[in-house]
């Protein structure tokens, strides 16, 4: 396959036929059904061990027994997610994986071979990681954001590490103070590397984030700016927020709520710093210098106190 850092709309995807709803299930509209999807369809005929439903385009599609609500009957339609099972027979489940075809998700690798790895998707079948879509080796039992993409020489659904290589870093349809939807993808001496509503890369500063952030975590943020290359900046703070105003907030709210004062100070331990606010003691100190500024706290002597 042909790599490059531009967005591919991958067949099938959520992200191609539905760009800005990635992986919503489509009511009222006369959505196609694809591979890596979910999709609405109806029950064709009953069979050994399950039925086939028609899966319009894609054929028939094979809704094993357990899988089939209970008083469901031929005529009937089920929302189900479709897949390849080991034997590469299009099938149905009413499962939900935690990710669809062109979405990315915090996955757990369950085994790894010299060929790749599986990971746990939410599914019976687990989702393979190809060797050459990991930008390291997988280690068992370690999660990471893995995007499903359908493998065009075998037909199959797969995942990738690679995030890079599907994922766009071109800006240009976002604009600055939009909402998006994030997951935390990797770390920078910079701040955090963070996928976009699945279809884009961004970075977030660590000044402006009030907290410390997780591999793997979703959150809401918004676009910061968009740079001259096109690239794009993030930040967790609403438009007109700086990263010390919210720590500043939530500074205040904790004396507030524990008896107008607390023995975390500019000098106290970075790591009890960290557990209470989770923060460096860098900006924590910066916050409670410019609440005292403000006239908002007092600084005593092992303690802060709420004016």
């Amino acid at each position: 396959q042909t790599r490059t850092s531009q967005f591919h709309a991958l067949p099938g995807s959520a992200a191609a036929e539905n760009h800005g709803r990635t992986g919503q299930h489509l009511e009222g509209e006369t959505a196609m059904s694809a591979l890596g999807t979910t999709a609405t369809l109806k029950i064709m005929k009953l069979a050994t061990g399950g039925c086939f439903l028609d899966g319009k385009e894609l054929g028939e599609v094979f809704l094993p027994g357990r899988e089939i609500p209970a008083g469901v009957a031929v005529g009937d339609e089920v929302e189900v997610f479709i897949y390849r099972d080991s034997e590469a027979v299009l099938t149905a489940t009413t499962s939900r994986p935690l990710a669809e075809v062109g979405q990315c998700a915090f996955m757990k690798v369950l085994t790894v071979t010299k060929a790749g790895a599986f990971v746990d998707w939410g599914l019976p079948k687990d989702l393979f990681v190809p060797a050459s879509e990991q930008y390291k080796p997988l280690e068992a039992g370690r999660s990471y954001v893995i995007l499903v993409y359908v493998d065009e020489r075998t037909g199959r659904l797969a995942g990738t590490a690679r995030l890079h290589s599907r994922l766009s870093e071109d800006g240009s349809d976002f604009r600055a103070g939009q909402e998006v939807d994030l997951i935390i993808s990797g770390f920078s001496d910079l701040g955090y590397k963070a996928v976009i509503n699945h279809t884009h890369l961004g970075l977030i500063f660590r000044d402006d984030t009030p907290e410390e952030l997780r591999y793997g975590q979703k959150l809401k943020g918004y676009v910061k700016f968009v740079r001259t290359d096109k690239k794009i900046d993030l930040s967790l703070l609403p438009p007109g927020l700086s990263g010390l105003d919210m720590l500043g907030q939530r500074i205040l709210e904790h004396l507030r709520t524990h008896g107008r004062s607390s023995h975390l100070t500019d000098q106290s331990p970075s790591a009890d710093i960290a557990a209470a606010f989770g923060v460096s003691k860098s900006n924590y100190k910066k916050a409670v210098g410019r609440l005292y500024k403000q006239k908002k706290i007092s600084i005593e002597t092992g303690r802060i106190v709420l004016l």
